[in-house]
């Protein structure tokens, strides 16, 4: 049964809002998931665990990938820059940097996701999108400024990060192009490229370290390694990234990437709740900001949604 077009719209909203939330708890559990181990042995298992997941739901049925036919060319640079590309350069940032940090330096992702638009998807953001990103960028900056006491200035984590962000920038975009997959086939390439990718570089790593064995048993022998890639598993590189996927082909890239402040805030959230940190007033009025802005970005008038990829038919392939 197809929906309306406000119904799609809504449904985008709901899959882009649960992906960035979960992509909001990610970034506690890449600190604590990396405390012991390299960043390789990390993403290696996080997309080992998140490929056998993909294949063991397409062996049952529960989801269906068609790929023979299909122009390869689009989909492998998607998996190329999300996750190969995207995620060594965040894990590597995070690592170098503090988790405020790095949830405020990622916040610029989506002013750079409009800034490519029109080179990448020959699409121009409308002046109502610049001005509501800008107000949820600038409530990001401002939660960030609060937890800054212990920031690290390093330059190297910076560059990182800002490699991350182009990443992803360019991800976005692409995505939208690539219609001729559904959001499950995307996650499917990407996780399987990130487990082949990620796993061949851990293997050589340990090898030459001599931990090899260590690295193969490090799941069945770490109990908090085990649930920190869980997590980022099954509900980041699988959960999130279908739900975001889904979002994208039913928003576009700046309206999906406008919910990017919600990832940080989750993040801040998380630390208040489950850490006991300490939730200010400058926070309180960053996360208004952060709020209005995305209500800003996807409260757009009727006329301005005639470019979603539902008026071109695309629907039918969701």
């Amino acid at each position: 049964m197809k929906l309306s077009l406000d119904k799609q719209q809504l449904l985008g909203m709901a899959a882009a809002l649960g992906a960035y939330a979960l992509f909001g708890l990610s970034y506690v559990a890449v600190r604590q998931g990396v405390s012991a181990v390299s960043t390789l042995t990390l993403l290696s298992w996080r997309f080992l665990m998140a490929f056998l997941a993909m294949f063991l739901c397409r062996v049952l049925g529960i989801f269906h990938i068609h790929l023979k036919g299909k122009p390869l060319r689009l989909l492998l640079l998607i998996a190329l820059l999300q996750p190969v590309s995207y995620y060594i350069f965040e894990t590597l940032g995070i690592q170098l940097t503090s988790a405020s940090e790095s949830g405020t330096f990622m916040a610029s992702i989506p002013l750079v996701t409009l800034l490519l638009m029109p080179l990448l998807v020959h699409e121009r953001p409308s002046r109502r999108q610049w001005i509501s990103i800008a107000i949820s960028v600038a409530g990001i900056i401002v939660v960030g400024i609060a937890k800054w006491a212990g920031a690290t200035l390093n330059p190297w984590g910076y560059g990182a990060l800002f490699l991350a962000v182009i990443s992803d920038a360019v991800f976005l975009n692409l995505s939208r192009r690539a219609d001729a997959y559904t959001g499950i086939e995307k996650t499917y390439a990407m996780t399987l490229l990130g487990a082949l990718a990620f796993t061949l570089g851990a293997l050589v790593e340990n090898g030459m370290k001599g931990t090899l064995r260590a690295y193969l048993l490090l799941p069945f022998q770490n109990m908090e390694f085990l649930l920190s890639c869980l997590y980022l598993s099954l509900g980041c590189s699988v959960g999130a990234f279908i739900l975001r996927n889904a979002a994208v082909a039913r928003l576009g890239p700046g309206r999906t990437g406008s919910f990017n402040g919600i990832c940080t805030l989750v993040s801040v959230l998380s630390g208040v709740l489950f850490l006991h940190e300490s939730f200010s007033l400058l926070q309180g009025v960053g996360t208004l900001l952060v709020l209005v802005g995305v209500y800003g970005a996807n409260s757009l008038p009727r006329r301005a949604r005639l470019d979603s990829p539902l008026i071109q038919g695309q629907e039918e392939r969701r």
